[in-house]
């Protein structure tokens, strides 16, 4: 397979795996809004907290320095595949042990919940343990997989299992709510089953198949796939097992950084299990709006920034025309950003009740969620700046300056952890916001200290993209008066006209900001009529 085959397979498994996050999150946001109609908070606290914690911890400490170290380098056609299948079948043993132990720390050492609010928990905490060894079974057809590109293969099995698995918890929660925690246990099962099943239908058709022989593919029989010493060959390659021990050393410390809040909120008891519950689901609520409107820009752009500007080359050294077209995009995409983040900051902190009271009924909006959400307005604004920024200092820092930055990174999550414990204990769950407003102002600062530097000796000012027009800030000012007014008069009662009142003096504001933002910042406006929104048509045809 060429470099150019291999890109393209690339970018489209990469256009797919964004597709399926995104049909993950729009599952998981209806199940959760279906759910808190049926279970308390406590139960989803627990089951989105607590024992999905308890699943990804196991799965990935068994398996992800196994997938990193295998598809290093690994072309799929010219490698012996006998020493890889039998060092990816060691993930089973693997992560048995994990469950074991992981298993003892959750039934043993952690608190347990009450058993009338949050039934099965003890069955509960084995079955997701079993369901992420369960999992692991098909991890050597996936990285098989994954190596060959076998693209469709992937959405389809994680497809369907994420469509069972809805399905069958809003089945039981619907008419056997009484059965508690064996709902998700049981679903979580069938999701992780199917995975499996599809993964191992798929393998036993296509081994031995004209397909296969016509892409020269490495095994030829399904007992291939088992773990087995061949004559000649080691049982494992020695240098992939010692690459997958210092993947397995770094994964201990990814994992901390990466579910540091859940880690937070299981060890250190800083929140009930109702308030994680509500706090989940709060956060995933507000991510939804960074994901989707956010992520997108980023990502095209820093593929923009990263390939105009030559990176390790301070501004004097680059091409002046290419600078000054990059200064003119990254002044636009702040100023885009930052409207959009005060759009969301403003009507958020005056419709957070409401959305809540739609999503989840009195469950969420009578009492932490609403202010959790109006903090988690504040916090998108420096999401999307933050993003921004980021990507551009990403696309043009040497390697020294990123090797530096790694280190500067850890210390920020090292004392994220610390800054989310003391303000949790000071502000409850709204201290986990806090010390992401924290973490994330500081990562702004040097974001923004790094731009000012890189173009203090060009005439070209980006970071003026900062910095609204006065009408822009009287509009939002002016709203967000407005707004909190409305709120106090007609929500959040029961009356679905007062409702649609509040609704419409809100659609009247945003619409006297979006004229505000048409008169004055007409460059913001010709950028993405002209360069923004063609770009998104482009990538969905």
């Amino acid at each position: 397979m060429s470099s150019q085959d291999i890109l393209q397979s690339v970018s489209t498994l990469a256009s797919y795996n964004v597709l399926l996050q995104v049909m993950f999150r729009v599952l998981t946001f209806l199940l959760n809004a279906f759910t808190l109609r049926f279970v308390s908070k406590e139960l989803i606290g627990v089951v989105n907290v607590r024992l999905t914690l308890l699943y990804s911890t196991l799965v990935f400490l068994s398996r992800e320095a196994f997938r990193r170290a295998c598809l290093s380098g690994q072309s799929g056609k010219n490698h012996s595949w006998r020493p890889v299948i039998n060092l990816l079948w060691m993930t089973v043993p693997l992560g048995v042990l994990w469950a074991v132990l992981l298993s003892y720390v959750w039934l043993w050492l952690l608190e347990v919940p009450d058993a009338h609010t949050v039934p099965y928990y003890s069955p509960a905490v084995v079955l997701f343990a079993l369901s992420g060894v369960q999992e692991l079974l098909a991890e050597p057809l996936w990285v098989l997989a994954q190596a060959h590109m076998f693209i469709r293969l992937k959405v389809v099995a994680e497809s369907l299992a994420m469509i069972a698995k809805c399905s069958i918890t809003v089945v039981l929660v619907v008419f056997s709510r009484e059965w508690g925690l064996y709902i998700f246990s049981a679903a979580h099962l069938v999701y992780t089953g199917i995975l499996v099943l599809c993964y191992a239908v798929y393998f036993i058709h296509f081994l031995g198949s004209k397909e296969a022989a016509r892409n020269s593919f490495p095994l030829r029989r399904v007992r291939d796939l088992l773990p087995r010493r061949q004559y000649g060959e080691p049982l494992v390659d020695r240098n992939l097992a010692r690459l997958t021990w210092s993947f397995f050393k770094q994964s201990f410390l990814k994992q901390i950084l990466t579910e540091g809040e859940r880690y937070v909120m299981t060890f250190l008891n800083v929140l009930s299990f109702g308030d994680q519950g509500v706090y989940d689901i709060v956060n995933n609520l507000g991510s939804m709006v960074a994901r989707f409107i956010f992520l997108p820009i980023e990502e095209s752009f820093y593929i923009f920034f990263a390939k105009v500007l030559e990176r390790g080359r301070n501004v004097k050294s680059q091409k002046q025309d290419e600078v000054a077209i990059v200064a003119e995009v990254l002044e636009c995409l702040l100023k885009l950003v930052l409207v959009i983040g005060l759009i969301i900051t403003v009507f958020g902190y005056a419709y957070s009740h409401l959305a809540l009271d739609i999503y989840g009924g009195s469950l969420l909006s009578s009492g932490s969620g609403p202010s959790l959400l109006q903090c988690y307005s504040c916090y998108v604004l420096l999401l999307a700046v933050n993003g921004v920024t980021e990507c551009f200092v990403f696309a043009v820092m040497s390697q020294e300056e990123v090797d530096k930055y790694n280190f500067i990174m850890l210390a920020l999550s090292v004392s994220f952890l610390f800054l989310s414990y003391v303000l949790t204990s000071w502000a409850g769950s709204v201290g986990f916001i806090l010390a992401n407003c924290l973490n994330m102002g500081l990562r702004i600062l040097h974001s923004l200290l790094y731009i000012h530097r890189y173009f203090q000796l060009s005439r070209w000012e980006p970071l003026r993209g900062l910095l609204p027009s006065p009408l822009i800030l009287l509009a939002l000012g002016v709203s967000g008066v407005v707004t909190a007014v409305s709120e106090a008069f007609f929500c959040c009662d029961s009356h679905l006209l007062l409702r649609l009142v509040h609704i419409g003096v809100g659609a009247i504001c945003l619409l006297g900001v979006v004229v505000a933002v048409l008169l004055t910042e007409t460059k913001l406006v010709q950028f993405v009529s002209t360069q923004l929104l063609p770009r998104f048509r482009k990538k969905r045809t």
